[in-house]
This record gives structure tokens, C-alpha cells and sequence, in this order.
């Protein structure tokens, strides 16, 4: 009974976050690493999380997937530790680590009990698998078979295959548009894992955020030890601006029954302006499920998809604009006409106020959802501070959502999506 009394103190706590500021400190720690800290104490509970600007945007050409292996090998190995030790040492104290590699970022998080002895060990091994990684030969050799093998099994799959399809013809040679192969993988030595991590993991590419129920103080002390001893780093490279997406059709045949359909283009940056009103209106269009407009056309009216989607992904630079759906090879023609037909329509049209009031109710009353525990708040908080977003963002989200206009949808949707000239990827039929 105690331990539910706290876990609903806390969903309370977090889900009044709507309407009240949340309590987000930040600082840069001596080592230059960035940090962001909410103190909660309603569980006894931490959650730790760094980022790195060490995405898959920094590939090499050659070696697409190298972001994602470094990654995965760190916590495989550290000074003085086997993979066995460090996965003993988190379970034997009830920890939960875990990495994430994306695009843009890459990282390491742990969660532990808030408790000194337990919070000292966890804060230990994190530190000790980030600054003092050895990249085990052996270890690589075997994640690089498995990742081999997944590539292999994923190139028969359509919707592998339109994915990776899709990204080329949104983003051609920008990074944004590689994706691994069995021969990039392959090419990855142990001197391009050490040359990435020593460039990629610098304190000065680092974002902290912590969460949880620790002193200011003590996260300060926790942010100088998981970054003092990191390497040097070096100034991320430049990269190529996004350019126009191949707005030609691209069919791939594929044997499965289902089409499998991806259109889109590069549109939007973390921290644009316009996100609020694209956000909104993509509810009406593609993001709210079953009261979605492409949802009434494509499924409720003609029945040719199951679910059909939209979203934006804002990123470091222009993220995609995404629609997608299954259907019948026979169905996939007529499906991608709709699709096309029901966003030209939309981008001159607008929503109707009763969409909008709709999507805006929506998305208020369900905004406290995203916010009620600690690991999503720690997802928000990581996003606020890789992406150097407003402090007070999560406090006035709901606000922005409020001042939404059906005229700034219509505006910005015209301005951010051209109907003609989107990239489209059909994977099934033969024609």
C-alpha cells in the first residue's frame, strides 16, 4: 500500500507539470559538459541520462552504421571490467542501464535507486564504461556479426527496404539519407570505433539530464563524475545543407501482399517557429488516429489501408514530413492517389474550426500523459537540452497549442509542404 500511495503521488506530481513550471535547473559542469536537473522527490528513485552530439549524421560514407556500433560497444567493456562484470555489477545493485544512438545523438542512461550505496555504484560504472571504454576485438567481432545478420534479414522485408528507400529519395547524399549495409558494417575496424569515440564523446559535446530524488548538490557532484575524464573531443564537421527531395516515384517489387507506401520530405528543425501550428495540423491531417482526416478518406471511406499515418520529426537539420500506409499490391495506385489528393487538399484548404477545436482539445487533455513519470520527463528534459530549446517549453506547451490558428496551419503547412514535389516510395508491386 505505501509503495502505491508513492507511485501515485508521483504520476499526480508529474501530471501537474501541465499547468504548473516545472523546476528545471541547469549549469555547465567544470568539464564543460551541459546539465539539466529536476529534483523529485516522490519516489526514491534516479534517473541519469548523457548525450552525445554523436549521431549518424558524422558516418563516414563507407562506414555507415559506425555511430550506432560505437554505441553499442560501450558498456561491452571497460578498464579493469569485462561485459560480464559491468552487466553483474548494474544487476547486482538493481540498476537499469541502457544506450541509444539516433541521428543526431548518442548515449548512455542509467536508472537506480536513489539510496547513497546504490546511487554511488550506478554513478561508478556509468563513469567508468563512458571515459574508460576498451572495445574488446573479440566483442566487435561478434556485435558485427550480429548486426550483419540483422541487415541480411531486414533486406527482405518491404518495409526495411521502403524505409531506407524512402531516405534516399528525401535526403540523396546529406547523411540524413545513408543507412547501413552488409559491406559498411563489414568495413568497421576497432582504429575506427577508438578514432570515433575519441572525437564524438568530448565533455563539450555532452548533455546531462537528471531526474529524481537527489540534492542539487549531489547532481552536481554526479555531472563532474560521469564527464571529467572524458576525451578531449574534437569541433563536430561541417555537414552538407539538406537539399530537395527526388520527387519522382520510386516502385520496388517486392513478393509480399501488402504495398507498402512512404511519402515525404525534409521540412522542419528542432526549435522552428512553426512547429506548433504543423504539429496541430498534422493532428487533423494524419496524427490523431481514427479522427484523422487521411484515416476517414483512406480507410473509413475506401477501405484500403488498415491505418494509415502522418508526422513531422523535427531534427539538428530539416527533419521529415512522413506519410504512410499499407495495402493491397492491386489497392497501392489508387491508395497513393488518395493520399496525394487528401494533403493537396489540405495544404489549400486548411482545417475546418471544428477539426481544429477537436485537435486542440485533444492534445491539451492528453499533453499531462506525456509527462507522468520520471522516464518520459527525462526523454523532454534530454530533448530541451541537446536541442537548446526554451527552459520553460513543457510549461507552455499547452499555451501554444491554445494559440494555434487555422489560418497559421494553413499558412505554414503551404510554406513547409509542397504536394508536387514530395519524395514516394512504393514497395510491392511490380509496376
Amino acid at each position: 500500500m505505501k509503495t502505491f500511495r508513492m507511485l501515485f503521488a508521483a504520476v499526480a506530481l508529474l501530471a501537474g507539470a501541465a499547468h504548473a513550471a516545472l523546476p528545471i535547473q541547469t549549469w555547465t559542469a567544470k568539464s564543460g559538459a551541459k546539465v539539466l536537473f529536476v529534483e523529485s522527490r516522490s519516489i526514491p528513485m534516479l534517473d541519469i541520462n548523457i548525450d552525445f552530439d554523436a549521431g549518424s549524421r558524422y558516418d563516414p560514407v563507407a562506414k555507415s552504421g559506425l555511430a550506432s556500433m560505437v554505441n553499442g560497444m560501450v558498456g561491452l567493456g571497460a578498464q579493469g571490467l569485462t561485459e560480464e562484470a559491468i552487466a553483474n555489477g548494474f544487476a547486482d545493485i538493481g540498476a537499469q542501464p541502457s544506450g541509444h544512438a539516433d541521428s543526431d545523438r548518442a548515449g548512455a542512461a542509467v536508472r537506480t535507486l536513489s539510496s547513497a550505496a546504490e546511487r554511488e555504484a550506478a554513478v561508478a560504472l556509468l563513469a567508468t564504461i563512458l571515459q574508460t571504454p576498451t572495445f574488446p576485438e573479440e566483442v566487435l567481432s561478434r556485435e558485427k556479426g550480429r548486426s550483419i545478420a540483422a541487415l541480411k534479414e531486414a533486406e527482405t522485408k518491404p518495409e526495411a527496404i521502403a524505409s531506407k528507400a524512402f531516405s534516399r529519395a528525401m535526403y540523396g547524399k546529406h547523411p540524413y539519407g545513408a543507412s547501413p549495409t552488409v559491406e559498411s558494417v563489414g568495413a568497421i575496424t576497432r582504429a575506427d570505433i577508438e578514432a570515433f569515440y575519441r572525437a564524438n564523446y568530448g565533455a563539450g559535446r555532452a548533455v546531462v539530464t537528471m531526474i529524481g530524488d537527489i540534492s542539487r548538490a549531489e547532481a552536481e557532484a554526479i555531472a563532474e563524475r560521469v564527464t571529467a575524464n572524458l576525451p578531449t573531443g574534437s569541433p563536430p564537421p561541417a555537414l552538407p545543407a539538406v537539399g530537395s527531395p527526388d520527387s519522382k516515384i520510386q516502385r520496388i517489387a517486392h513478393p509480399a501482399s501488402q504495398a507498402h507506401i512512404l511519402v515525404g520530405a525534409p521540412t522542419l528543425k528542432r526549435g522552428d517557429p512553426d512547429y506548433f501550428p504543423l504539429m496541430v495540423g498534422n493532428y487533423v491531417l494524419g496524427g490523431g488516429g481514427f479522427v484523422s482526416r487521411l484515416m476517414a478518406e483512406v480507410r473509413e471511406k475506401r477501405g484500403l489501408a488498415y491505418s494509415v499515418y502522418s508526422y513531422f520529426m523535427p531534427l539538428k537539420d530539416e527533419g521529415p514530413f512522413q506519410i504512410g500506409l499499407q495495402t493491397k499490391k492491386e489497392q497501392s495506385a489508387e491508395a497513393l492517389n488518395i493520399v496525394r489528393s487528401v494533403l493537396a487538399d489540405y495544404v489549400a484548404k486548411g482545417p475546418t474550426p471544428a477539426e481544429l477545436k477537436a485537435a486542440k482539445d485533444n492534445l491539451v487533455g492528453g499533453f499531462a500523459l506525456r509527462i507522468d513519470n520520471n522516464r518520459k520527463l527525462l526523454e523532454n528534459l534530454a530533448v530541451i537540452g541537446f536541442y537548446n530549446m526554451p527552459l520553460d517549453y513543457l510549461d507552455t506547451w499547452t499555451a501554444n497549442v491554445e494559440r494555434v490558428t487555422a489560418a497559421q496551419i494553413k499558412a505554414d503547412f503551404a510554406k513547409r509542404v509542397k504536394p508536387d514535389a514530395l519524395a514516394s516510395v512504393v514497395v510491392g508491386p511490380a509496376q
